[in-house]
């Protein structure tokens, strides 16, 4: 899509938002973006290890899903969670420290990239299994639902995770208990490297809940504007006792699956193609084309969200490391007197 036609598409909902609501999504989408950046040359760099796979292209997402939901909602999402951790309102101090391990991280440098959480903002992880968060995601949202409350909880899935089994058993329960739950995919298109088309016959991945009767809607993922719309709709359908829905966000990750993907799969032309649909410069366009912000003001909150990543490397260097003791911290363990010396 050509940045004329993303011109177009940004004046057909002049007024449509505020503008304390676009800056807020821009700040929050720019600070992933250049965290992203910054996390993605600090492991070329050898400054920490592990897994890092990299929110690049999939800001609107995370953003646009934030701007529906309360700080009391609960959000719960695989291992591609950085960005989720930042708009929930977890630091970018915590994110970086737990990218290096250390034990002022937002998990005490136990979980490192896959594995951010904070029981303080409701993020319940960052989840390393290929779908394992989706049973879990349900599991949220029946307790919530058991305690009368009405939080709703956001269980976010890449592409992939929709081979699981686990995914099949979750949507089945959700529908029978009505639970208030919101499955999304973050359908970037590739997975781990190979494309929807060749491990599915369904390349509509929203049309999976039609085999449970579960309301099912496909959003153009690259915009924020859409992203909220759609889950703003969703969270009052799961906020009313209506149950749960699947909302399939058509997305697409600039980066590798990884750090270590040559990214062999796909043409530049095609990688191009998205870019030119930039959910921050989407952003950007609508806050200067209806005159919300100039274009000085715009590179100032630039720089200053380079300047408080910058922060969160230098407070990550400077922490320190967990001690050996804390490795016997933060387990369960149960009091089974069945279980013999």
């Amino acid at each position: 899509m050509s940045t004329t036609k993303t011109k177009s598409r940004t004046r057909k909902k002049k007024a449509a938002y505020t503008q304390e609501q676009v800056m807020q999504w821009y700040e929050q989408a720019l600070m992933i973006r250049r965290f992203e950046e910054k996390a993605g040359q600090l492991y070329m760099q050898g400054k920490f290890r592990g897994f890092c796979h990299l929110y690049i292209g999939q800001e609107a997402v995370a953003v646009g899903i934030e701007g529906a939901i309360r700080p009391d909602d609960y959000v719960i999402t695989a291992y591609r969670d950085h960005g989720g951790a930042l708009v929930r309102g977890v630091t970018p101090n915590a994110c970086m420290a737990e990218l290096y391990g250390k034990a002022t991280g937002c998990s005490k440098g136990k979980g490192g990239s896959m594995h951010f959480f904070s029981k303080e903002h409701n993020f319940m992880g960052g989840h390393g299994i290929v779908g394992g968060q989706i049973p879990l995601g349900a599991g949220i949202a029946f307790g919530s639902k058991y305690k009368g409350g009405d939080n709703v909880t956001v269980c976010l899935m890449g592409d992939g995770a929709t081979r699981q089994g686990a995914l099949h058993e979750a949507f089945n329960l959700a529908m029978l208990w009505e639970l208030p739950v919101i499955f999304v995919i973050e359908n970037n298109a590739y997975a781990m490297g190979t494309s929807v088309e060749r491990t599915s016959n369904v390349t509509e991945l929203h049309k999976l809940g039609l085999s449970y009767d579960m309301p099912s809607v496909s959003v153009d993922a690259m915009s924020t504007f859409e992203v909220y719309d759609a889950m703003t709709a969703a969270v009052e359908h799961a906020r009313s006792g209506k149950g749960p829905m699947l909302m399939e966000m058509k997305t697409y990750r600039y980066r590798g699956h990884s750090m270590s993907d040559p990214m062999k799969y796909r043409t530049r032309d095609e990688l191009n193609e998205f870019k030119d649909r930039d959910p921050i410069v989407g952003l950007k366009l609508y806050l200067l084309e209806n005159d919300m912000a100039t274009e000085e003001q715009l590179k100032e909150i630039d720089t200053q969200i380079k300047a408080t990543v910058a922060e969160s490397v230098t407070f990550a260097e400077q922490s320190p490391y967990p001690d050996v003791s804390a490795l016997y911290e933060d387990v369960y363990v149960g009091d089974y007197p069945y279980i013999m010396d």
